[in-house]
């Protein structure tokens, strides 16, 4: 690993426990759209292997036989939704998360987002909690809207790389699920981890760290397997953290 540069975030479970409420979204919309479907922990904790929201939609109308559905208007107002109810304050970011990506902007370390959800619902997390004027913050903000083919496929992280103009050995991935590091890491991107809610049971191989939360990184240095230059990336870690 060359000189860290760049730090890679993906959005839900990493940046904030947003998936209870894209759950009551997607049960809110059903309703409205008079499905009778209603996805309960369980439900949502399997079709969340399926990246991509409209993809969760499709598999799920598969199997119970809902042919002709339209989906993509169905996505729509469950976004929608999404952001009414994120707009109502009923979220925070996870701890470690504000502070990393502050002091990590004071030393002039490259931000970028990598997520598969969409643009809307990145904008609506931060006017819920950073601002929406953090966004800027951000010389990349990679959203399914740019990058269609989802996690576990690289290309988000590889669209992030090319904006943001770095090799994927001077940045460092922060995801919550195995979907996620499988795309971080087949874009050569070392990735610390931060299992979520749902996604407490993943298998996380492959990744140079795997936290409780981004408070834990000054803590953890001991058990990081990631490589480590001349300098340390665990060094610079722990000074973030701090």
């Amino acid at each position: 690993m060359a000189s860290l540069r760049g730090l890679i975030f993906d959005v839900d479970g990493t940046l904030a426990e947003t998936e209870e409420l894209h759950r009551a979204a997607f049960n809110q919309a059903f309703e409205e759209a008079g499905l009778g479907w209603t996805w309960r922990r369980d439900d949502y904790r399997r079709l969340l292997r399926t990246t991509g929201g409209k993809e969760r939609i499709a598999q799920y109308a598969g199997e119970v036989g809902k042919p002709g559905l339209d989906i993509a208007a169905l996505h729509r107002r469950k976004t929608a939704i999404y952001g009414e109810r994120m707009a109502s304050g009923r979220i925070a970011l996870r701890p470690g998360v504000e502070n990393l990506i502050r002091t990590a902007r004071e030393r002039e370390i490259a931000l970028a987002i990598a997520t598969t959800t969409t643009r809307a619902n990145v904008e609506a997390l931060f006017a819920a909690t950073l601002g929406t004027e953090a966004l800027d913050w951000f010389a990349a903000v990679c959203t399914a809207n740019e990058a269609p083919v989802k996690k576990p496929d690289p290309q988000v992280y590889l669209l992030a790389l090319q904006i943001l103009g770095l090799g994927p050995d001077e940045c460092l991935a922060f995801e919550d699920s195995a979907n996620g590091l499988k795309a971080a890491l087949a874009a050569g991107i070392t990735t610390v981890v931060t299992p979520s809610t749902y996604t407490a049971d993943d298998d996380f191989s492959g990744a140079a760290l795997v936290i409780r939360d981004l408070e834990g990184l000054a803590e953890a240095q001991d058990r990081w397997t990631g490589s480590n230059p001349a300098g340390g990336v665990t060094a610079l870690l722990r000074s973030i953290a701090a």
